[in-house]
């Protein structure tokens, strides 16, 4: 450990690394991966403040969380976690996350995983397992605070990622125990999504702004009708894919489905094709989402 005299400056965010199975090992915990907004928060001198991950200065949207923060008792403090609404079981609800950000920001709560400096001292070359106790000490237990000590679960991260895909949760991080923190990517910090697979009603198709791969804008079916889902990039191949764009041509039709849609480019169609979704599990706006096969074809007409 180090000692700081300086004034406290934002610091690079550890970052997890994308895996398809959580490791294996006594030295790996797992937690819950939070569905929200990255945060930093800096105490130092009775005030504290909330940076991005990307360093940017959002304390104006962290009212309650900046007012606990500064009544914790240490000096100075560097605290890295994830900002999140809950909905009713308990789940991180992105969606709301954003409208709160404007309107509640009473709802919002952090997460904190971990702990970089601590009353002078630069903790970052301390292992998690130390880090992590002392930012348990510092949060002490109050199920009413707006931070909250986010614990690591017993078992191994198998078990875990099976618990989240059952509730349809985001997934787990996985972070080696004694590890040192470390900015950027880094492979001792281990990120598992969990998907789920869901039926959706095609409306039309537009193009990706970035990549300009074609992809399907969908739709569920509600009480109230039909509700835009989002979009989702179109991995049929083969005869699949060639099935897929002729159904969209006989079915194309002038009328705009969803007047909302920021899309320069779409290409309406009626809405009587089906198919199936692989998508993130945890949120109520398709991410991370792929065409995968048809459900049904509905004739036109």
């Amino acid at each position: 450990m180090s000692r700081v005299t300086a004034r406290l400056s934002f610091i690079e965010p550890q970052l997890a690394s994308p895996v398809d199975q959580p490791p294996k090992g006594k030295h790996w915990i797992h937690e819950l991966k939070h569905d929200g907004y990255r945060c930093q928060v800096l105490l130092e001198r009775g005030r504290a403040r909330v940076f991005t991950r990307n360093g940017f200065d959002w304390s104006e949207h962290y009212p309650l969380i900046i007012r606990e923060a500064s009544d914790l008792g240490c000096k100075t403090a560097i605290i890295d976690g994830e900002a999140v609404v809950q909905d009713g079981n308990g789940a991180s609800d992105f969606d709301s996350l954003r409208s709160a950000i404007k309107w509640r920001s009473n709802e919002i709560i952090l997460y904190a995983f971990d702990l970089l400096h601590l009353n002078g001292i630069d903790l970052r070359r301390e292992t998690l397992l130390e880090r992590r106790t002392k930012l348990r000490w510092l949060l002490g237990v109050d199920a009413e605070s707006r931070i909250q000590f986010s614990e690591e679960f017993a078992g191994d991260g198998d078990t875990l990622l099976k618990a989240c895909a059952e509730r349809k949760l985001e997934g787990i991080v996985s972070k080696h125990s004694m590890s040192r923190y470390q900015s950027g990517r880094s492979k001792t910090w281990l990120k598992t999504k969990c998907f789920t697979e869901s039926t959706f009603v095609v409306v039309g198709t537009d193009h990706d702004p970035k990549t300009g791969a074609p992809r399907a804008l969908l739709a569920r079916n509600d009480s109230d009708g039909l509700i835009y889902a989002g979009v989702a990039f179109i991995a049929l191949g083969g005869d699949a894919r060639t099935r897929f764009f002729a159904e969209l041509e006989r079915l194309t039709s002038s009328w705009a489905s969803f007047k909302s849609s920021r899309s320069n480019d779409v290409k309406w169609c009626d809405p009587k094709l089906t198919v199936e979704v692989k998508h993130l599990a945890g949120s109520k706006k398709l991410r991370h989402a792929t065409v995968r096969g048809f459900a049904r074809v509905w004739p036109a007409n």
